[in-house]
């Protein structure tokens, strides 16, 4: 079975634990197998002079080999069940870790509520199969196997009879294990769909309540909740008819093995002892009919929930390194060199850049401005390969940037954007977490050029205040100088500043953009604004629109050329003067 193959090398890390749990269920099989012996000994017994010490012996033999298969039977489950839940545990650390290296493109064509799904109830499956599912198959073959060699031993022709159920037994088992297979399949694709819903209303619910739509949300919730809920009640209906037809199927066996046997008990062929032991034995048989049923529906659930994580296994992250890559590179300077680079997020959709040529030096400042959609943002997204260009070459010290090892790149290059992201931790582990072995001083020399001190004076527990998933205690313009002393605290050779100063005010900008200088000096920088003033100090301010580059020069050159940029620079300083006679 293939699903036994992928999960192999996770059952190898527990070898040990699984093999006692195998000798455990072989112990517990075999003592569970003596005590119907005992039984029949004791029934007959009964026909001779027996004394109440005789009884009273069997009933304990009896006793101590059912708590010997108890006591088996409770390491199995503590070996092989722990097993299994450590098997889930490897198996979602894997799925993080290859969900980390993955692009963002995977996450753009990929709802949040289906990775989710997959973390949750797609590796419970797999768990069920690594651990009850091998327990009971294991535990059930060697029953069957045992108990029915004794069966044929007491008596070949009431085995016979007693068996005839059993094709009818598996006929069933084949045919609703089909079904319960296609209707869990299409229960975890519709659990994707829910809870990637309830996510995105969730992290919307600030939208949703401005806007009056918490009714209409409540609305499509309930309404992919209802439509989830009929695909586990058409699911439980066949689960629920399983049960009674191997019950019944199982009863018949009992039926015909009280009315064969009785017979032949009275034609004197069997004891009384020995018919009790036949019925304690098809007994036995009853829990491997039934778990037959239930293995089968764990089973057909992971391989259906394996073949969704063996899709995302097998999904590899689009940019990575690869034979190309120069290993000797363990640093970068700076210098970034557009050749013709054009870029498209798609094969069939138009292009974002074309025929972009621009060089950087390196410790150099260079601005981007342009129009909303022009590809400011996709320009700088390209230096630390966010995503590769699909024309051109971008260098990187004279290197083609897909030579240079992803984690020298990234680590050498730190990048705010204007919606910052921040954890659900402190403000100190939100500032340091590019720099993890940063200490209180050096996070303090970040705040203070990224205008964040005084807030932090403000907060009630300063550096180690909790500020709530996503920043939300915090304001957009705190947020993103959050984010600037997070990107300065990295020390990077090349800074990127993605309209991070939109949400702050002029006169605090004016002090990021001072206490910005020094550090400006010594690392290449990019700053990408709307606002004029954010970049007329930049060595070179580029004017993208539309995809290609319109105008490049100083502040004072573009001014005097009289093009786009003046134009911006004439509307922004009207607006300006009207703001300040209001």
């Amino acid at each position: 079975m293939r699903i036994l193959l992928e999960l192999l090398p996770y059952f190898r890390r527990y070898r040990s634990m699984i093999a006692v749990g195998v000798l455990s269920i072989v112990f517990s099989v075999a003592f569970s197998v003596i005590a119907p012996i005992m039984v029949r000994e004791a029934v007959d017994s009964l026909r001779a002079n027996v004394s109440a010490g005789s009884i009273a012996r069997y009933a304990g033999l009896i006793l101590a080999v059912s708590a010997a298969a108890g006591v088996f039977l409770f390491l199995q489950r503590r070996t092989i069940i722990v097993a299994s839940r450590r098997i889930e545990n490897d198996l979602r650390n894997d799925l993080m870790l290859h969900l980390v290296t993955l692009s963002p493109q995977y996450f753009q064509n990929t709802p949040t509520g289906e990775i989710i799904a997959y973390s949750t109830n797609d590796i419970a499956a797999v768990r069920m199969f690594a651990g009850p599912a091998v327990m009971y198959s294991i535990e059930t073959v060697l029953t069957f196997v045992i108990v029915l060699g004794m069966l044929l031993h007491l008596h070949p022709m009431l085995t016979l009879y007693a068996l005839i159920p059993l094709p009818l037994v598996s006929l069933v088992v084949y045919r609703l294990g089909s079904v319960i297979h296609k209707r869990f399949e299409d229960i975890q694709s519709h659990y994707a769909v829910l809870t990637a819903r309830a996510q995105e209303t969730l992290s919307g619910i600030r939208v949703v309540k401005s806007y009056l739509r918490e009714a209409y949300e409540i609305e499509r919730f309930e309404s992919l909740s209802k439509a989830y809920l009929g695909k586990n009640l058409a699911l439980a209906r066949v689960q629920a008819l399983s049960m009674p037809l191997l019950s019944m199927l199982i009863g018949l066996s009992l039926i015909i093995t009280v009315w064969y046997g009785g017979l032949q008990v009275i034609e004197g062929r069997l004891t009384l002892g020995q018919l009790t032991q036949f019925l304690m034995y098809v007994g036995m048989m009853i829990w491997p009919m039934i778990a037959i049923g239930w293995v089968i529906s764990i089973v057909q659930r992971a391989v259906a929930s394996m073949e969704r994580l063996r899709r995302l296994f097998s999904a590899r992250p689009e940019i990575a390194d690869d034979e190309r890559t120069d290993r000797t590179i363990t640093r970068i300077r700076g210098a970034i060199r557009f050749e013709g680079v054009s870029f498209r997020y798609a094969d069939g959709l138009p292009e974002v850049l074309r025929g972009i040529s621009l060089d950087i030096p390196p410790a150099s400042t260079v601005a981007v401005i342009g129009p909303t959609g022009s590809g400011k943002s996709t320009l700088v997204h390209l230096i630390p390969r966010l995503y590769d260009v699909t024309g051109g070459v971008l260098l990187v010290d004279g290197t083609d940037v897909r030579r240079i090892p992803l984690a020298v790149l990234r680590r050498s290059i730190a990048c705010v954007t204007q919606e910052t992201f921040l954890f659900s931790d402190t403000l100190e582990a939100n500032i340091a977490y590019g720099a993890p072995g940063a200490v209180r001083a050096d996070i303090e020399w970040a705040s203070e050029i990224a205008q964040l001190v005084d807030d932090v004076r403000d907060f009630p527990q300063g550096y180690d205040t909790v500020i709530g998933e996503r920043g939300i205690t915090l304001s957009g313009g705190q947020r993103q100088r959050v984010g600037i002393a997070r990107a300065l605290l990295r020390q990077p050779a090349v800074l990127i500043l993605d309209d991070a100063l939109s949400a702050v005010d002029t006169q605090t900008e004016d002090r990021i953009l001072e206490g910005l200088k020094s550090v400006m000096r010594e690392r290449t920088s990019i700053l990408i604004s709307h606002r004029v003033s954010t970049v007329r100090n930049a060595d070179m301010i580029v004017v993208l629109d539309d995809g290609v580059i319109a105008e490049r020069g100083t502040h004072d050159s573009l001014i005097a050329a009289g093009g786009r940029y003046a134009e911006l620079y004439r509307k922004q300083r009207i607006a300006d003067e009207l703001a300040e006679m209001e």
